[in-house]
């Protein structure tokens, strides 16, 4: 007999900024097949965690998909859906919110911003009780005085690698103390299932660096940049027939929902959607060509590959469950390719 640690993960209640969370069971069995499928469901007080009353507490976590774990043997990570004590979805589970029946055709690249806080509530790189120099310097940057945690990013970024977490990339981003994480997937529940899996690593590895991973969309006031989930997306429309016309009358049929898609881009987003420090007002939808101050923004790529590829929606916040990201931007293109192919 062998012995198997299963780490069950999942999102909380609390609102405006869920968190995750995560309990162990430890089992004895002779082999395990690595299936998500041979793990059974288990419970969890859901009174504290915001997902249920103290006189009926009962939660359920369905596992449905399995990461193995790199930092521990005979481990793995189990993501999990919440249930309701009748086997209903619960109220929090926004993944099982996700029903179209195409979501297998899109494609997504989120890009993951996020600062390290010390425990005084700084950015890592900035001096006591001050300022380091205005920001320029700090974006894919080298340099004892430009960079700050990179040794918690390099360690976070080979761990989502041996998970088998989509993770494409990373780059210190324009404040300083402040990096990104690509995620790429195929398929709307698998990339952003990959995000979660990431965003439960990058907080489990700052534990031992005791620093603190911040998503709030704008942690420093000021002529400071925000934090965002830029959210990039394809079809197999877009991919494989695309066209000018096409691209641009998606990208402008974003406009009409404008409202619905800031209401599910995260808590806060108010304060970093200005106009300014690359991005578009919260009061105003524009689209355009490598416009980073834009809501949708066309990428270079999809012009110069005859206007075939994807378009980025820069308008999520850093703290945006993307699974209710993801599923606002599927209905929006959905109902407008309607409208484009009438």
């Amino acid at each position: 007999m062998m012995t198997f640690k299963f780490e069950y993960i999942w999102t909380d209640g609390y609102r405006p900024l869920p968190h995750i969370r995560s309990k162990v069971m430890v089992r004895q069995q002779e082999a395990f097949d690595g299936k998500v499928e041979s793990l059974p469901e288990w419970g969890f007080d859901g009174s504290s965690t915001k997902q249920a009353e103290g006189h009926s507490s009962d939660c359920i976590l369905k596992p449905v998909r399995i990461y193995p774990d790199p930092t521990r043997d005979h481990t793995y990570l189990v993501l999990c859906e919440v249930f309701n004590a009748d086997h209903t979805a619960h109220r929090t589970n926004n993944r099982a919110k996700i029903v179209a029946a195409d979501e297998g055709d899109f494609w997504w690249g989120f890009e993951q911003e996020y600062v390290l806080m010390t425990d005084d509530g700084r950015p890592l790189g900035f001096p006591s009780g001050g300022f380091p120099e205005p920001q320029g310097p700090y974006y894919c940057a080298l340099g004892y005085h430009n960079v700050a945690g990179r040794e918690i990013v390099e360690e976070h970024m080979d761990a989502c690698i041996a998970a088998g977490v989509g993770i494409s990339g990373t780059n210190s981003e324009v404040m300083l103390g402040q990096w990104e994480f690509q995620v790429f997937g195929k398929g709307t529940k698998r990339a952003c299932d990959d995000l979660l899996m990431a965003r439960y690593l990058l907080y489990r590895i700052s534990e031992k660096f005791k620093c603190v991973v911040e998503l709030e969309p704008k942690p420093i006031k000021g002529d400071w940049n925000g934090s965002g989930m830029h959210s990039n997306f394809s079809t197999s429309h877009t991919r494989d027939e695309g066209g000018e016309d096409y691209i641009t009358a998606l990208a402008a049929g974003f406009a009409d929902y404008h409202q619905e898609h800031l209401a599910v881009y995260g808590a806060h987003n108010e304060q970093r959607l200005t106009g300014q420090h690359e991005t578009a007002s919260m009061d105003q939808f524009k689209f355009g060509v490598s416009d980073r101050g834009a809501s949708i923004r066309i990428p270079l790529y999809t012009v110069e590959h005859d206007w075939k590829g994807y378009l980025e929606d820069r308008r999520p916040a850093s703290n945006a469950d993307p699974y209710q990201v993801a599923n606002r931007i599927m209905k929006t293109v959905t109902e407008v390719h309607a409208k484009i192919a009438k």
